[in-house]
């Protein structure tokens, strides 16, 4: 009998396996790679939402666990996974200057904004109006710490490549069956593949497709991601991420021209130096139309759950909500409302 099946492994599953194995629980991930919103994500951590100047929902405490939390998995895996990257706000005008400059007085956010103007020395840039700094912001290798954790959870036998089967799962009163498999909790951490889960297919998630392109500029030199109409984001070697695009009504996996030419528009307004395009990457992010989470117990099956709907900050919200989750299943320490999905009725 194991504690606990886990189906799916993004960000949101790899925040809950994390709370697993710091209370030495038991347990077996599912995962067939269909969703791959967290593995091509920008992978930037910023406790500010840069199109409006206003602080991230509970910014103050998902950062101060969040950013250990990712720290503890690098120690664990021996992977270099987290970085201190500088995000710097492109104005695009005086107005905008001004505004940032309010925000910067507001008690949250004066954590996070830099009351101080940065002029650009780039001379691949087009900046007419200075920079704005975001403060504790950084970078987490996303993808590379995806496919690490699943090698350290495989040779542990705990994790499985294969699709989830529902017609396969039994559910017990105290307990659940899956083919070979017995665990007192089931937990669907799937991303926008929870659409496809008969258990939690009538919560309201919206799904929004995200593309980025991967662009190779010898000249830019960049050591901050910078964010403009889009951002422009690191990679090393000269390479660059640059996106994103929210498209909530396409829900195809693929690449498309239109995110194609919607992105090379936006970055030759900035960018003033050739650049070569080397890739391009698309994923579905799981997102609610009241932009919080869908976390709890299925109205039916007190051993059935979900963590999902994290949307585009499953960097910074991840880690938080799984403990709550976890709390909740456990020690049944009641769920935050606005996150849980008893709020649709459920």
């Amino acid at each position: 009998m194991l504690d606990y099946i886990i189906v799916g492994f993004g960000l949101s599953g790899l925040s809950f396996v994390e709370q697993l194995e710091d209370h030495n629980k038991s347990f077996v991930v599912f995962e067939n790679a269909s969703q791959r919103s967290s593995r091509v994500a920008g992978g930037i951590y910023n406790p500010v939402i840069l199109k409006r100047f206003t602080a991230a929902w509970n910014v103050l405490g998902q950062m101060e666990k969040a950013v250990p939390f990712y720290k503890n998995i690098e120690t664990k895996l021996g992977k270099q996974l987290v970085t201190d990257l500088p995000v710097l706000r492109r104005f695009n005008s005086i107005e905008e200057q001004n505004s940032w400059f309010e925000a910067s007085d507001k008690p949250i956010l004066k954590h996070f904004l830099s009351p101080d103007l940065i002029p650009n020395t780039n001379e691949a840039l087009d900046v007419p109006f200075q920079y704005g700094k975001v403060k504790q912001t950084g970078k987490i290798e996303v993808e590379q710490m995806l496919t690490s954790y699943a090698n350290y959870l495989a040779q542990k036998d705990s994790f499985v490549q294969s699709s989830f089967e529902y017609s396969e799962l039994e559910i017990k009163e105290s307990y659940v069956v899956y083919k070979d498999y017995k665990a007192k909790h089931i937990v669907f951490t799937e991303g926008f593949g929870v659409k496809n889960n008969p258990f939690f297919n009538d919560l309201p998630l919206v799904g929004n497709k995200g593309e980025y392109l991967l662009i190779k500029c010898e000249s830019l030199e960049l050591d901050a991601a910078i964010k403009s109409s889009v951002f422009i984001i690191p990679q090393g070697n000269d390479v660059y991420k640059v996106g994103a695009t929210y498209d909530n009504q396409d829900k195809t996996p693929e690449p498309t021209s239109s995110a194609r030419e919607e992105l090379i528009k936006k970055l030759d307004m900035i960018l003033k130096k050739p650049y070569q395009i080397v890739g391009q990457v698309a994923g579905i992010r799981p997102t609610t139309k009241d932009r919080r989470p869908l976390v709890g117990v299925h109205p039916l099956h007190q051993n059935v759950y979900i963590l999902n709907g994290l949307g585009s900050r499953g960097i910074l919200i991840g880690p938080t909500i799984a403990g709550q989750l976890y709390e909740f299943i456990e020690n049944g320490t009641p769920l935050p409302v606005e996150m849980d999905i008893k709020r649709f009725g459920n």
